[in-house]
Order: structure tokens, then C-alpha cells, then sequence
């Protein structure tokens, strides 16, 4: 396995290769980030992987300075699952002196985590368009925790004709339903135990929908309604989307529906989403 720091070191050693999965990771690696380097690796026949706490994706009050590192760790955990390479820049590499070119999706930040964290979905679309042009992979892997994160790359790579196939990978979660998150670090004793409280109120919609209900309101009630039981959690957003648009549904049609929740715990923010399959 290869380390690599500079742009120009890890295009050398990308020439070595042909097609190519790519996993890219802000680090301290979880089972979730494994599945996808899992899955890459046996679809892909060498596989890539990035370390990059991205600055830009951070809001002013956010908690970039903190974000749980292990770079030594994780490195381990990278050449046990066979990663052939790993770029891991400082940040002054991705972003120079004098930078100045965004990618920028208006429609993303008017809903859930755009609306939630102004300029998130600037900073998560711009590093990824920069790690797909240096990284040139054949196929990158994404979880489904981050729901409108896949929205955003999937329109990104259409609308800027990159490419790269996005391979999207169900959410790994604990026994008792919490989804892996690196966050999850944060969450004291008490918190972890309330934070299933985001899966169950999930599933309960999902049941309730698999029982033939479609009223978008009665659903986000629902979930409202196990929340509310959870003295811990205080809900910031309660969701019923349409999967593409993440618009509001009144009313769940053909297409589907994104249930999604970002619940605080104190000062950690935890996020969960839940696919309803449609009928087309």
C-alpha cells in the first residue's frame, strides 16, 4: 500500500493502475467506511481511498477543529482491507494560496442538510470534483447515511460530464439500530443509549408506510411522535422528501419517498435517513 501527501505523487502512482474503486473518507475509519472499501475491492480489481478533513464543508461554528483523527490508524486499517492507495493531503495541498472556483448546486442548499448547514454542500461537492480529477477513479463508493450528499455527487457527475460511476452502499449500523458514524465518538453514556431513538422513529414510519400510508404529514407526525418520548433528543429537521428533489411530499407517489432527521444530543448532531421504495 502507497501513502501518499502530494497531488503529483499520487498521480505517478495512479499511472501504475487501470480502472480503479475509490473510497473517499474524512478519516477515523468506522465498519461503514470498511463495507465500502469492501465492496470496492471486489468490484474493482485495485482500489484508492482518501484521508482529507475537508475545511470547506464546515460551517464557522461547526466542529472541523475537533473532528475525531487517527491518520495512523486508519492507515492500518487501510493496508488490512488490501487498499492499494491512499492520498492523504494537507490541507494547503487541496487548497492553495489564491483558490478560488466552487461547485456550487443553489437547489441543494435550500433543504435538509443545505438549509441546515449554509455552503456544507459547497465544500462537500468542490473537494470531491478536486478528488475525482486527481484520483480519475472508474467507480466511487458512497454511503447511504449521508442521503442528499449522494444526491448532490450523483447530479454533480451528470451535470459536469465526469467520469465516474457513483456506487451507493446501504448504511451500516450498531445491533440496536444506530447508523456507524464517526461522530458517534461524542455521544456520552446516556447519549449513546437515547440514540437509537433516530432509527426507531424510522422504522415506524417506514411500517406505518408499508401498511399503505402516504400522507407525507402523518408520517413526519410519527416520527415526531418517537422523538418527542426521547427527553435527549431535540429534533432539528423531520423529513418526507421526494428521493430526487428532496422537496416536501404532501403525498407519497410512484417515485417514493426519503424519510431523514437530524436530531441533536447536546452538542453532537446525529443524522439518519430511511429509502421508501416506490412502485415504478
Amino acid at each position: 500500500m502507497e501513502v501518499l501527501h502530494t497531488i503529483a505523487d499520487f498521480r505517478r502512482a495512479r499511472a501504475a493502475f487501470g480502472e480503479l474503486g475509490f473510497v473517499p473518507t474524512m478519516g477515523y475509519l468506522h465498519q461503514g467506511h470498511l463495507a465500502l472499501v469492501e465492496r470496492a475491492r471486489a468490484e474493482c480489481p485495485a482500489v484508492a481511498v482518501s484521508i482529507f478533513v475537508n475545511p470547506t464543508q464546515f460551517g464557522p461554528h461547526e466542529d472541523f477543529a475537533r473532528y475525531p483523527r487517527d491518520t495512523e490508524r486508519d492507515l492500518a486499517l487501510l493496508a488490512a482491507a488490501g487498499v492499494d492507495l491512499v492520498f492523504v493531503p494537507p490541507v494547503e495541498e487541496m487548497y492553495p494560496p489564491g483558490f478560488g472556483t466552487y461547485v456550487i448546486q443553489p437547489a441543494a442548499d435550500e433543504v435538509l442538510e443545505g438549509a441546515a448547514r449554509p455552503g456544507h454542500f459547497r465544500g462537500v461537492a468542490t473537494v470531491v470534483c478536486k478528488l475525482f480529477n486527481i484520483v480519475q477513479p472508474t467507480k466511487s463508493y458512497f454511503g447511504q447515511k449521508d442521503a442528499q450528499q449522494t444526491v448532490v455527487i450523483r447530479q454533480m457527475v451528470r451535470d459536469l460530464n465526469i467520469p465516474v460511476e457513483i456506487v451507493v452502499a446501504p448504511t451500516v449500523r450498531e445491533p440496536d439500530g444506530l447508523a456507524l458514524s464517526s461522530r458517534n465518538v461524542y455521544l456520552t453514556p446516556a447519549q449513546r443509549a437515547a440514540a437509537p431513538v433516530l432509527y426507531r422513529a424510522l422504522r415506524a414510519a417506514a411500517e406505518r408506510y408499508a401498511a399503505g400510508e402516504r400522507s407525507g404529514e402523518a408520517l413526519r407526525a410519527l416520527m415526531r411522535e418517537v422523538l418527542a418520548a426521547e427527553p435527549l433528543a431535540k429534533p432539528e429537521y423531520v423529513s418526507v422528501a421526494h428521493p430526487l428533489t428532496l422537496r416536501e411530499l404532501d403525498q407519497i407517489g410512484l417515485e417514493g419517498a426519503l424519510l431523514s432527521m437530524a436530531v441533536r444530543f447536546d452538542g453532537v448532531r446525529l443524522i439518519d435517513n430511511w429509502v421508501l421504495e416506490g412502485m415504478r
